[in-house]
């Protein structure tokens, strides 16, 4: 097929994997592309170059000219909107778009789309494997694996997309088959002005929707509007009619739709209250999308979880080692201490620290107190983590992610757990958080 050349002048801001995958795509439509990134050496600046040698690339401080003169910028997640460079090309004249509205526009199949400050890659893995099993071709990716439009296939019947709130900044209208807003906690602040900003950008997912799964336990879940909109309810209390939820009977709980019991939560391999959350969701939006109910089932005996989320990692002397180490917010760290506490004999001892990106940290207080006997602190903000918890628990500041677990590791009792768990970005320390995960699951093997 003969490639089509335009003369469309096309400026695409960011070269991590989401920028690359918008080169490629783009490429085969013949735009006339230019590739912008801040930094001086992006991660993915060797492959561009050989794959795409044609391609002018302006490193370093982004080059107003070249934005204003664009027809069009796509903009990578890590670049926000709200850029003062940006907003003057805005001001231009310049249409702005992301790779999902580039996604939108080409694919063919219905889409699942979830988002959420915590939980959204978990939902998506489940909900992925359910349509598989179910018998889909399906795509599964966006913020969680492979890039949106690396997805794109004339034979998938079916995508299944984890979206972030830097994803969602550009979308007009989703026109998702079913989408859902698990929960929304403080998080990225040194990208939003406030809480209330960053739950805007959230709110974008529901437009255009043709089903929204509602979470009944986190007020923020629910859309603004809901005009043209087919509600499905789901929440780990309240059991109700039309509503995914828990039911305990003769002291056994079970995963329940309306007052039918689906599944023993017994046989769930992975723990804790959030997860059974996690759970209620996916079945719910494979309900929305017309799944059999057995191959959800099927799924949810099976999954062990993902790596990073929550993962235990071995029992030492009667004490559990948990890698949390996605937990890179409040919400997501006082949601696996009530989690993992609420169901252990013993104590909690948290590690944590990092770059707080400037969020609220006061939403781990009550969980510490309630659950926890001590606090090992690493980091950048180790000392404003300090101050926040440091008057309901006792806290002990050390200088490695090593040093921390040895001093949790004497520490630690009988039923206890010690969970990693940073409440906090980890930059600062690590390259990403898969790797201060890698790096707690080698040390404590290492015990």
């Amino acid at each position: 097929m003969k490639r089509i050349v335009t003369d469309k002048q096309v400026v695409v801001v960011g070269l991590g994997k989401t920028g690359l995958s918008c080169v490629r795509y783009l490429s085969q439509f013949g735009c006339q592309i230019t590739v912008m990134d801040s930094r001086e050496v992006p991660p993915n600046l060797m492959e561009l170059r050989k794959d795409f040698p044609e391609v002018p690339v302006v490193l370093g401080a982004f080059d107003q000219a070249v934005l204003c003169r664009a027809d069009e910028i796509i903009l990578s997640p890590g670049v926000a909107l709200a850029s003062k460079e940006i907003q003057v090309a805005v001001d231009a004249g310049v249409r702005v778009r992301g790779d999902i509205d580039l996604f939108v526009e080409a694919a063919k199949a219905p889409i699942v789309a979830i988002t959420g400050s915590n939980g959204k890659s978990t939902v998506t893995t489940f909900v992925g494997d359910m349509a598989a099993k179910a018998g889909l071709n399906v795509g599964v990716g966006g913020n969680l694996g492979t890039p949106a439009l690396e997805l794109l296939s004339a034979d998938k019947q079916l995508y299944v997309l984890e979206l972030s709130s830097f994803q969602l900044e550009t979308i007009e209208s989703l026109n998702a088959e079913c989408v859902v807003l698990l929960n929304v906690t403080e998080d990225h602040m040194d990208r939003y002005a406030n809480k209330l900003a960053y739950l805007q950008a959230k709110q974008r997912i529901f437009r255009g929707a043709k089903h929204v799964v509602i979470n009944d336990d986190e007020i923020l879940s629910h859309p603004l509007a809901t005009i043209d909109m087919k509600l499905i309810h789901f929440g780990v209390s309240n059991p109700d009619l039309k509503k995914f939820s828990i039911i305990e009977r003769n002291g056994e709980r079970f995963l329940s739709y309306g007052f039918d019991d689906l599944l023993p939560v017994s046989e769930l391999q992975i723990k804790g209250q959030h997860n059974l959350s996690n759970a209620l969701a996916a079945l719910s939006i494979g309900y929305a999308v017309k799944l059999p109910m057995s191959a959800m089932i099927e799924s949810l005996r099976a999954y062990k979880g993902l790596p990073h989320r929550c993962e235990y990692i071995r029992t030492i002397d009667g004490v559990d080692y948990i890698n949390d180490s996605k937990g890179t917010n409040a919400g997501a760290t006082a949601t696996a201490i009530k989690s993992l506490g609420h169901d252990c004999s013993g104590k909690i001892i948290l590690i944590a620290g990092g770059d707080s990106k400037e969020a609220d940290l006061s939403l781990l207080v009550d969980p510490i107190k309630e659950y926890g006997s001590l606090v090992v602190l690493i980091g950048v903000d180790a000392d404003k983590l300090e101050a926040v918890v440091g008057s309901v628990i006792e806290t002990k500041k050390v200088g490695s992610l090593k040093e921390a677990i040895y001093v949790a590791n004497q520490r630690a009792e009988s039923g206890d757990v010690v969970l990693l768990s940073p409440a906090c970005a980890s930059f600062d320390m690590f390259e990403s958080y898969v790797q201060r995960g890698e790096v707690f699951k080698q040390e404590v093997v290492a015990l």
